[in-house]
């Protein structure tokens, strides 16, 4: 009798865990402004493992009904997931650019330590985020100008200041309205390349309220999707969504590519760093047209509250 009662709790124990991955198939798929399902889809695939431990529940009691249900729901979650883990193919050879992604807690991140990063990375972009007043004299004492000596800033208080830093001249430099936090773009002239357009974005985080997010995430898409066609265009920012955002993805057109997927780096997982658990969700992001990432890893910097990201891209050259 206690042996049954055992079996079923455990088949019920089983079913929940499949539900539960379900929820996080269907959260991938979500396009809802209804917080708390915005706020559950950033943690999607963890809800998606849950899936795994139901399938295994019930193949280890013979319940074969059970089985065949958790091994569809696992199935579709690898298949949301899959994506991120295998490199697409693209041409390895052609001109890179090294770049990097950051945000710096207002004026919290160790600035040298950042510093050190990009001289030691040879990144030739820097796009930032949370970038104040202070922030930008303490790079510059540490050196960030003599490295990357072309910039564009609109520095802020608080989380509103964005920044791009350049080894190349930049021009046609544009801050666009109507955004909580500052976004921007500038087009950098590369050796062998020609011009390039960078984008810096930070579009404010759903906790503040979702339905802006969602507003802020689809104006984004718009602005990429004005942007030029004729030259590689790079787009990096903390993006205060993560891949399983249905929102996100579909800033991923037909031009635009997620650099952590071409390279097929996996989750990537960048924020929060300033917990006492490690970082959970991967919100910081590199776009690229008329390119591919052949390279994307996290890196820790002291005192923010993300750890920054590099790529190394190849841009293609224009067309002859």
């Amino acid at each position: 009798m206690r042996s049954k009662v055992v079996r079923d709790g455990v088949g019920l124990l089983a079913w929940l865990a499949v539900l539960v991955g379900g929820v996080g198939v269907g959260l991938h798929f979500s396009r809802s402004e209804f917080r708390i399902l915005v706020l559950a889809a950033s943690g999607a695939p963890y809800l998606m493992a849950c899936g795994l431990v139901g399938a295994v529940a019930f193949l280890v009691m013979r319940r074969w009904v059970g089985a065949v249900v958790a091994t569809v729901v696992v199935a579709a979650a690898v298949w949301t997931q899959a994506p991120l883990y295998f490199r697409n193919s693209g041409d390895d050879g052609g001109p890179s650019v090294n770049a990097m992604q950051a945000n710096l807690l207002f004026d919290g991140a160790d600035p040298r330590a950042l510093v050190d990063e990009v001289r030691a990375r040879n990144i030739a972009v820097l796009t930032v985020n949370e970038l104040t007043p202070a922030a930008v004299e303490g790079l510059g004492k540490a050196g960030l100008d003599q490295l990357l000596p072309h910039r564009y800033l609109s520095p802020g208080r608080t989380a509103t200041g964005t920044g791009i830093w350049s080894s190349y001249p930049l021009s046609e430099t544009v801050e666009y309205d109507g955004f909580v936090l500052n976004q921007l773009s500038a087009t950098a002239t590369v050796p062998g390349i020609g011009p390039v357009a960078i984008y810096a974005f930070h579009p404010v985080p759903p906790i503040y309220g979702t339905t802006v997010w969602a507003d802020e995430l689809s104006r984004l898409r718009g602005i990429l999707d004005r942007s030029p066609t004729d030259r590689p265009v790079l787009v990096g920012g903390d993006f205060n969504a993560t891949y399983d955002h249905a929102q996100f993805r579909a800033m991923l057109s037909a031009r635009f590519d997620d650099a952590a997927e071409q390279a097929g780096a996996g989750h990537l997982v960048t924020y929060p760093t300033d917990k006492t658990w490690p970082p959970i969700v991967g919100i910081d992001h590199f776009l690229i047209a008329r390119g591919h990432a052949t390279e994307v890893e996290t890196v820790p910097i002291p005192g923010a509250d993300h750890r920054a990201l590099f790529a190394r891209i190849l841009l293609n050259p224009p067309n002859p």
